[in-house]
């Protein structure tokens, strides 16, 4: 039970953490680099607390039921292989936290920076912990979205803009590929638990959908893992900020399609085609991104490239998927973790002290910097595959697999010729990597004089550094049981201990391997200068760029070609647009009904009432005219339209449904004065418009208002066809039966708004608040028309003097109000449980109390004496009603399930609680920020149209002077 709630705590912390640093300034730079520090090492603690129950060989798990009638469920897992992925994760991103400080010491926006990297690791954890395959999709998409705002973490480069915006397009495009493939494998398995599918193999290969399965899941895997032909991905982010660049490329995303490929290879490896899609892409990977290394001049660009080829290794090892492939795979996703980042925070450490990463302009740092020379050198000789170092014995181990028979297939028999080329190629950009940057004569005219970094700054890179030699010398002792646990987790528990040593004897391997030096040593020594002297890429193909067709394909695709279907199929004109929607769902709904429409046999109806039908035959008028006068009128429209919600509201009344009567008032006020304000601000309309009197009008209008009758008497017949059927028992039974027992309230409308159905009542709160901001962001770029702008008549001169007579008496009733309201607003909210009221009903009495303010008054006068944070009240509100979801989760239920009981309060006695009460705090809360934004959104107008006028005057004068002006000739 320690293990699962340490598993809980690692999947929470990295969230927590991000949540905890909104709250800090801008400017607490420190603060935000050691909150997230703590943040990694506390994770790494938690992991550390599992080391012993992982290294047995057994799974933790942790199962939490979100919708169990569909399978879904919130489940954590840990074997082996995600135990060493996740303390990888960790423990690089522990030292890239560090390494950030220092290097992003004194820029702007730090804690929102880390807040993004401390989610974007929550979600990468995500992906590795997730025992259910839907919740992996989740995570996967989610460290799409976190890549793409720490690409594009310095938005004012165009640069960023353009790399964070391809990332997130292939990246999220592969995760919708990935999702396919994944709903295709619940349903084959039966399961969308991982256990389950990791032991259904044989049925999904076996599977007439095998093919099409397996080809959507590595276009997820390839996207995210920057394998050919969607590798160009990864050079573009190299506009990120240089921490971000060693997290992304060394343990995190692009290591989550690696991931992928080694977890799932039980399910759908070990067949021809996954040897050929996987292997032959892996080895293409490998060659091109190692061809294009050696010709980059940029030092992130270099190592970006570098990154593609190695990880194209990996992956061919992934295809080739036998024993010690899949135990080559896991060593070096760690080697190349270590050495990579290493070498990306030495990049930056260059960058950082010369200001430059052109290594056409830097040479002889080493006698400037030595320390972090030497620590480059080493770092650039485990990339190489150097002795001693770790990632010698990775690539000893992937040789050995290339040269040992698989299938016999041409692929098979080539893999040793491409590792040996691929390998050359590495180590001679290896070699140019320390050669162009350390050492010859001194480079000058840098932006920056070149000097060694703060201490700090540099401690990262050697612990790096220090951990390629320790696993270089001494494999068995430091990664070797933890290698052979994560091998077992992947291919069965039955699998012989693999034995990592650093000397085999002279062997195929080893040969290969002296070839590689050597091939590698003369590419670079003969082609050292015409590299430097040649264009960024390789000669001849350095103008095939995949960026250049993802940018043709882009515009095309959302530019080009939409806008001639819209130029042809669409218009600006909302009128057309609401009519086709109106249309086809029409046509829809006609079409399913066509043969499937009837009149119960035997009717269920009441005795027609004279008053009720002379309320709807007021209703039905109102909105007739209110439609009629729409064009022309649109105040006595609003007026109409009013009418029309107050007959509603009475129609619930007359049901005996008081819940919705009150809630269609207290909506229907708001509304409608909102509506009345916003008309203020539009310009006026003119009834001289010739078009209108013409025969096309005539007959645009007869078209509409015949679709409109069709679709009325089509919603009419539904409704009289559902009301007038005989009552069978249905889900309102059940809530009538329940509300009581399993919701602890009498008001049944409110218990299944914020107890049956919350998860529906969280998601329509999440759509107000989006449409809260949406008007306010519009209303914040609107710009009265210049007809608006002048002071309405009642507010100019004696008449307004004469009017704040007659309105005095009235805005002094409506200030008044506030406080009364705000009891009937508490009032509504605490009764709303057991009788008429609730959350919603009292967000919107406390919305009107702030109306009526500034209706009474103005804005400068309210927002003096009042604070109205609405953004914050609707923050506020979503964070209540998601965390009383949450909490149930702590006490083993599904997401948002309520709990009720009985509180004994001291003089009071027994008094009924129940949890729905704190979601529906957060419905009241979120309620009263979105409808006061969108007021005083609306409200600000005033205060804009007055700086208008205001400048308009100004202008109107210096125009009078110029012209009062004497011209002397």
């Amino acid at each position: 039970m320690v293990e699962q709630n340490l598993l809980l705590l690692l999947a929470l912390a990295p969230f927590a953490g991000a949540l905890l640093l909104t709250t800090l300034p801008r400017q607490a730079e420190q603060r935000a680099a050691l909150f997230s520090g703590l943040t990694m090492l506390a994770s790494l603690g938690l992991l550390a607390g599992m080391a012993k129950s992982i290294t047995s060989d057994n799974v933790l798990t942790v199962d939490i039921d979100w919708i169990p009638t569909l399978g879904l469920s919130l489940s954590l897992r840990v074997d082996g292989f995600v135990w060493l992925f996740a303390t990888l994760v960790m423990i690089i991103g522990l030292l890239i936290v560090v390494y950030a400080g220092f290097y992003m010491k004194g820029k702007d926006r730090l804690p929102r920076f880390f807040g993004l990297l401390l989610t974007f690791t929550g979600a990468m954890q995500g992906i590795l912990l997730s025992g259910n395959l839907i919740m992996l999709v989740v995570f996967w998409e989610l460290t799409s979205l976190m890549s793409f705002l720490l690409i594009g973490f310095w938005h004012g480069s165009a640069a960023a803009r353009d790399g964070a915006r391809t990332a997130l397009v292939l990246t999220a495009s592969g995760g919708v590929c990935l999702l396919f493939a994944i709903l295709l494998i619940g349903q084959v398995a039966g399961s969308y638990q991982l256990d389950a599918v990791l032991k259904a193999g044989p049925e999904i290969q076996a599977h007439p959908y095998y093919g099409i399965i397996l080809a959507l899941f590595l276009i997820g895997a390839f996207t995210k893992s920057a394998q050919v032909p969607f590798h160009f991905w990864l050079p573009g982010a190299m506009a990120a900020p240089t921490p971000v660049s060693a997290f992304l490329h060394s343990a995190t995303m692009v290591k989550a399609g690696i991931f992928l490929l080694v977890r799932f290879f039980p399910v759908l490896g070990g067949t021809e085609l996954w040897f050929f899609a996987v292997t032959g892409i892996g080895m293409l990977t490998m060659t091109v991104g190692a061809v294009v290394a050696l010709f980059r001049h940029d030092l992130k660009g270099l190592l970006a490239y570098s990154t593609i080829s190695h990880l194209g290794l990996i992956t061919a090892l992934a295809g080739i998927g036998s024993t010690g492939a899949i135990t080559a795979a896991i060593f070096h996703i760690c080697n190349h973790a270590v050495f990579k980042a290493s070498l990306f925070m030495v990049a930056g450490i260059i960058d950082h002290e010369t200001g430059t990463r052109d290594m056409r302009r830097l040479g002889g740092l080493f006698r400037v910097m030595p320390i972090t020379g030497l620590l480059a050198i080493v770092a650039s000789a485990a990339m190489a595959g150097v002795p001693l170092l770790n990632g010698f014995l990775s690539k000893e181990l992937f040789l050995a697999e290339t040269v040992a028979w698989h299938n016999g297939t041409w692929l098979d028999d080539s893999l040793p010729y491409i590792a040996v080329v691929a390998s050359a190629l590495s180590v001679a950009y290896s070699l140019r990597f320390v050669m162009s940057v350390f050492f010859g004569p001194l480079a000058r005219d840098l932006p920056k004089s070149p000097q060694e970094p703060a201490a700090w700054m540099r401690r990262p890179v050697e612990l790096l550094v220090l951990i390629c030699v320790l696993v270089g010398v001494l494999p068995a002792l430091t990664l070797g049981p933890s290698i052979n646990a994560a091998a077992r987790a992947v291919l069965g528990d039955d699998l012989p201990y693999y034995d990592i040593a650093i000397w085999h004897g002279v062997n195929a391997p080893l040969l290969l391997s002296l070839v590689a030096f050597g091939v590698g040593i003369l590419l670079y020594s003969s082609m050292a200068r015409g590299i430097a002297a040649g264009p960024e890429g390789p000669p001849l193909l350095h103008r095939l760029r995949g960026q250049k067709l993802y940018d043709q394909i882009m515009l095309r695709g959302t530019w080009i070609w939409p806008r001639r279907a819209l130029s042809r199929l669409s218009t600006d004109s909302l009128q057309p647009q609401l009519r086709l929607v109106v249309l086809v769902a029409f046509i829809v709904a006609l079409g399913s009904l066509w043969h499937n429409f009837h009149l119960a046999e035997t009717l269920r109806q009441t005795a027609p009432s004279p008053g009720f039908a002379l309320m709807w035959l007021i209703g039905g008028a109102c909105a007739i005219g209110a439609a009629w006068q729409a064009k022309y009128h649109r105040f006595a429209a609003l007026v109409m339209l009013g009418g029309a919600g107050v007959v509603t509201c009475l129609t619930f009344a007359w049901f005996s449904a008081p819940d919705l009567a009150v809630t269609q008032l207290l909506v229907e006020i708001i509304t409608t004065t909102l509506l009345l304000l916003g008309l203020r601000w539009l310009p006026n309309r003119r009834e001289e418009i010739l078009r209108d009197t013409l025969m096309p009008a005539r007959v645009r209008r007869a078209r509409d208002l015949f679709i409109a009758v069709c679709s009325g008497m089509g919603i009419t017949a539904i409704a009289y066809a559902i009301m007038t059927r005989p009552r069978i028992p249905n889900v309102g039974d059940w809530f009538l039966a329940n509300a009581y027992h399993s919701g602890g309230g009498t008001n049944v409308v409110n218990v299944i708004l914020v107890d049956f159905r919350a998860f529906d009542t969280f998601g329509e709160i999440t759509v107000l608040a989006i449409v809260g901001l949406t008007v306010y962001a519009l209303l914040r770029r609107f710009r009265p028309a210049s007809e608006s702008i002048d002071a309405p008549e009642q507010q100019s001169g004696n008449i307004a003097n004469r009017l704040d007579d007659y309105l005095f008496v009235p805005s002094t009733i409506m200030i008044w109000m506030f406080p009364i309201l705000i009891v009937v607003s508490a009032y509504f909210f605490f009764r709303g449980h057991d009788l008429p009221g609730g959350g919603f009903a009292a967000g919107v009495t406390m919305a009107i109390a702030f109306l009526l303010q500034y209706l009474a008054t103005n804005v400068k006068w309210v927002e003096a004496r009042l604070t109205v944070l609405p953004i914050h009240w609707m923050g506020i509100g979503l964070l209540i009603a998601a965390g009383t979801g949450i909490g149930s989760w702590i006490f083993g239920f599904p997401f948002m399930t309520a709990h009720a009981r009985y509180v004994t309060l001291p003089l009071i006695g027994d008094v009924p609680f129940a949890t729905a009460l704190i979601f529906d705090l957060g419905v009241f809360a979120l309620v009263v920020g979105a409808t006061v934004l969108m007021l005083i959104a609306i409200a600000h107008q005033s205060l804009r149209a007055a700086r208008m006028r205001e400048q308009e005057e100004e202008a109107s004068k210096d125009a009078n002077k110029k012209k009062e002006t004497p011209v002397w000739n």
